[in-house]
């Protein structure tokens, strides 16, 4: 703050000392208006070292408020250039050297300003990054961009300051600090990578608040059977490694009929203390019924080829992208529950979630969204109607708090997009504190 404050008056400081250089036609008033662009330019460019998110939090407010000290500053030497040449006090020369020096500050404070946020702020869009890094400079279109990424990252600084202050008030207490892991089980067509995270944010926040968690690194696209194989090792796997007795699971979407058959059908249930699904499509999707009842054979055909051959050089050893769709039919879930039924000692509960409209969601979502209404419910996240998410003890609906909902990928901070109204790191947080409360 104290830097930002030098800023500001450097900029008004550098006006004046201008503004009166030609006026007065003093060379020491002038090299002092030099000096003073010089300290000014000095302070825009100093390095920021961003070590962890608070250092980036500050080099976010940094910018804001460099852009906005220019910005003010802009307003008042605008109108007192106008007067001063209006009333013959300035001559052009003067005119030139004042517009080319404030050229010089103004073309540093954008540059810097723009590469901050583009490096610092996690939430502007890539897109959005795109058109900053490459059109900051032409006139009236950098008023826009630069505009919007301003009120994208101040919600971010808003939104991460405050999450940053919860945290202190109740770091000490380990809120998630559960008897067993938690096990994170992704849904159909992602993987579990390093330097993609299934679940955005989540697991971080889940984590420094005194959780331990691992993932299921199950393959991307496979038959519910085949996955839960996969996962039954997994978590086999964390107890062994571990030494804990058991494992909370949390799974997403297809993950939780995964889930679901490992305990009941393979054994995992002397593995598992609770299975909390989010958004599982527990009595089918509508969406997989009508993309395989509508779409020709060497449509689906060719589809699953390349797939199928693109995950097996991504790593997956043998992905099944049409078994892994014909499970999630309103046909085989129904099947799937007759067969599969809940085992005794283990916690089961469920959440869910609603979209309002297409909009509420981007890309493929907008458009599975109206399948999903016309052809089952218009309660649904854009793939699972609402019916179909419940299972267990209990179910909660995540409302909509605005107009957009809240979608299928919402839930797992898929494009990691600060919702208005919903933290979904804190869902997860609370979800993990109702697990400890419990005793597990």
């Amino acid at each position: 703050m104290k830097h930002l404050k030098r800023a500001a008056k450097g900029l008004a400081l550098i006006a004046v000392c201008i503004c009166y250089a030609e006026l007065y036609v003093n060379s020491v008033v002038f090299m002092l208006g030099i000096l003073l662009m010089a300290y000014f330019v000095w302070l825009v460019i100093q390095p920021a070292i961003i070590n962890n998110s608070s250092d980036r939090l500050k080099s976010i407010y940094y910018s804001l408020e460099l852009l906005s000290a220019y910005a003010w500053s802009i307003a008042f030497e605008i109108p007192f250039l106008f007067i001063m040449v209006r009333f013959g006090h300035m001559p052009i020369w003067g005119i030139i050297i004042f517009s080319i020096m404030r050229l010089v500050t103004g073309a540093t404070v954008m540059v810097v300003s723009v590469l901050r946020l583009i490096v610092s702020s996690a939430r502007i869009g890539i897109i959005t990054k795109f058109v900053l890094f490459f059109m900051w400079w032409i006139p009236v279109v950098n008023i826009f961009v630069i505009i919007k990424a301003c009120v994208i990252a101040n919600r971010e600084y808003e939104l991460e300051t405050q999450r940053n202050e919860l945290f202190d008030i109740r770091k000490e207490n380990e809120i998630c600090k559960t008897k067993y892991p938690i096990l994170m089980v992704h849904g159909v067509f992602f993987r579990d990578t390093k330097y993609l995270n299934y679940w955005g944010r989540i697991p971080g926040e889940l984590i420094r608040n005194g959780a331990d968690v691992y993932y299921g690194n199950q393959q991307s696209a496979s038959s519910i059977k085949d996955s839960a194989e996969e996962l039954f090792e997994r978590i086999k796997q964390i107890t062994k490694e571990t030494g804990c007795e058991k494992v909370n699971i949390i799974a997403h979407s297809k993950g939780g009929l995964d889930s679901r058959y490992a305990i009941s059908m393979l054994g995992a249930d002397k593995y598992v203390a609770s299975l909390t699904t989010v958004n599982t499509p527990h009595r089918g999707c509508a969406f997989a019924d009508h993309l395989l009842g509508k779409l020709p054979s060497f449509v689906k055909n060719f589809v699953a080829f390349n797939y199928n051959g693109t995950l097996k050089r991504l790593g997956d050893e043998s992905p099944d992208f049409l078994s892994a769709v014909w499970d999630l039919t309103r046909e085989k879930c129904l099947l799937f529950n007759e067969e599969v039924h809940d085992k005794e000692g283990i916690l089961y509960q469920s959440i869910g979630s609603e979209m309002r409209n297409k909009k509420g969601a981007k890309y493929i979502l907008r458009f599975s969204y109206g399948l999903v209404k016309k052809y089952s419910s218009p309660m649904n996240d854009g793939l699972v109607d609402v019916d179909s998410m419940k299972w267990g003890e209990s179910f909660q609906l995540l409302e909509p708090c605005t107009k957009r909902g809240i979608s299928h990928g919402d839930m797992i901070d898929l494009l990691r997009e600060d919702i208005p109204k919903f933290d979904v790191r804190e869902v997860y947080v609370r979800i993990v504190q109702g697990l400890k409360e419990r005793g597990l």
